[in-house]
């Protein structure tokens, strides 16, 4: 069985979100934690599940959500993937953070690449690669087809998708994406956004305003 715990961090109010298997392998996605105390509350998580932190990753690389990897990749020793496609992104947190004042970031290296389709082993548990460009060039998900969850990144929201209007972003790709790889999964899977709440798919393809039944074109 796979456990989901999300952890809400920086003034972009991002999703961070801690998984792990019944036996404690975990993985760290999208640590946006920059100050002390959301490192401490994460730290203290870890530590008294007794988990066994083996992997980062990111869905992709925009400054709310890689906050924290370069202090993760340290601390307990773990590597970093990434998309081939967010490197730039990535790299370009380094020249404008100061501007959104975290003035103490540091940037981190990817270790891997993540591809479309892979499927990552942690622990006991299976994750699938989903590559869902759009809202950044390499934007990827994670889905957890056992329980029907996915770990969406800034795609798909409750009520809403990501914005496309960002360097690297393309709004029509993004629709598109959202269709074939979010809307073909069951309807019951659970979607865990990078910002916001938890939404389904069901919802989503009946309701929102950007890709759902009800929009008109």
């Amino acid at each position: 069985m796979l456990s989901i715990h999300s952890f809400t961090f920086n003034p972009f109010q991002e999703n961070t979100y801690l998984i792990h298997d019944e036996n404690g392998v975990a993985a760290l996605i999208d640590p946006g934690c920059h100050e002390p105390g959301e490192k401490a509350e994460l730290t203290e998580f870890i530590e008294r599940h007794q988990l066994d932190l083996v992997l980062l990753l990111n869905t992709h690389c925009h400054i709310d959500h890689v906050l924290g990897n370069a202090w993760a990749k340290r601390k307990w020793g773990i590597p970093l993937w990434i998309h081939e496609k967010e490197i730039p992104v990535l790299k370009s947190v380094e020249v404008y953070a100061p501007n959104y004042g975290f003035h103490g970031y540091e940037g981190a290296t990817p270790d891997h690449f993540l591809q479309e389709g892979q499927v990552i082993t942690l622990g006991e548990e299976e994750i699938k690669v989903l590559f869902v460009p759009g809202h950044s060039p390499g934007h990827v998900v994670f889905y957890h087809e056992p329980s029907k969850r996915c770990l969406g990144g800034d795609t798909l929201f409750k009520g809403s998708i990501g914005r496309s209007d960002l360097p690297g972003g393309n709004h029509a790709q993004l629709l598109s994406k959202i269709k074939s790889e979010l809307f073909t999964l069951p309807e019951e899977t659970v979607v865990f956004p990078g910002h916001g709440p938890e939404t389904t798919i069901q919802f989503e393809k009946r309701n929102n305003p950007f890709v759902g039944e009800k929009v008109s074109y």
